[in-house]
């Protein structure tokens, strides 16, 4: 359970980029973020991920503020957080697979890193966690040939190789033809419940997060002016996002 409370980001101008945002994320929510260019979506989710620093907020994790229990505290926490951007930083030449399988760089051995070797298990963990966002198919091939959607379903792979059990993903179907984008609403929504994994996103397009999403969060202004349960919106909620 994380519970954030008067979260608000300020720039050295004194421009209030996020303003006191107070939200609760359950484990397995698929949670919809959707306002205007400009409205705060991205820096709410790289707020979340602790990327950005915070001029002041409580972020509670089971009843525990982050915010006061120190750097190292922070850094351990962030390696079950994945922050992924619109365009994910993927190695072109090398394949799905081995894109997946940097994710558990860190407790690989550096003669591993060095020779492309990886333990059985790593491999496995990998095809399994390829299976999971529908790309096993794609697994040897490389990253250059693919499409944008497919990155993205390989970056969230990634992520969760590496034990990410919240996902904080921008506009995960930015450029994708309709048929495509349901498609990967649809696998982000079967992680949320196969796996348990807290998944936010933000999104542009207001008829997938009304369809997908179990709970929707309107932004305006660096402010959530609504959180609702995932139902089609009011006219007076999608003019207050416009």
């Amino acid at each position: 359970m994380i519970v954030i409370s008067g979260l608000t980001r300020k720039i050295p101008d004194g421009k209030t980029i996020l303003d006191h945002i107070n939200v609760r994320l359950e484990p397995g929510a698929f949670i919809a973020v959707v306002g205007a260019s400009g409205s705060g979506k991205s820096a709410l989710l790289k707020a979340l991920a602790l990327q950005e620093t915070w001029t002041s907020g409580e972020y509670k994790v089971d009843g525990r503020d982050l915010m006061k229990a120190g750097f190292l505290a922070r850094m351990r926490y962030r390696r079950n957080v994945a922050y992924i951007e619109q365009k994910p930083l993927l190695i072109e030449k090398k394949s799905a697979l081995k894109n997946v399988l940097i994710g558990v760089a860190g407790q690989t051995p550096l003669w591993r890193r060095i020779t492309g070797s990886v333990r059985s298990d790593d491999y496995m963990g990998g095809m399994d966690m390829l299976e999971a966002v529908g790309l096993l198919d794609l697994a040897k091939q490389k990253v250059e040939n693919m499409s944008g959607g497919e990155r993205q379903r390989i970056a969230i792979a990634r992520s969760l190789v590496h034990g990410a059990n919240l996902v904080l993903t921008d506009e995960p179907v930015s450029g994708l033809d309709p048929h495509t984008s349901e498609e990967m609403m649809r696998t982000l929504k079967k992680l949320c419940a196969d796996k348990g994994t807290t998944i936010v996103a933000a999104l542009h397009r207001l008829e997938l997060a009304e369809k997908f999403a179990d709970e929707i969060w309107g932004m305006e202004n660096g402010r959530i002016v609504f959180q609702v349960k995932g139902r089609r919106l009011t006219a007076a909620e999608r003019i207050r996002i416009q």
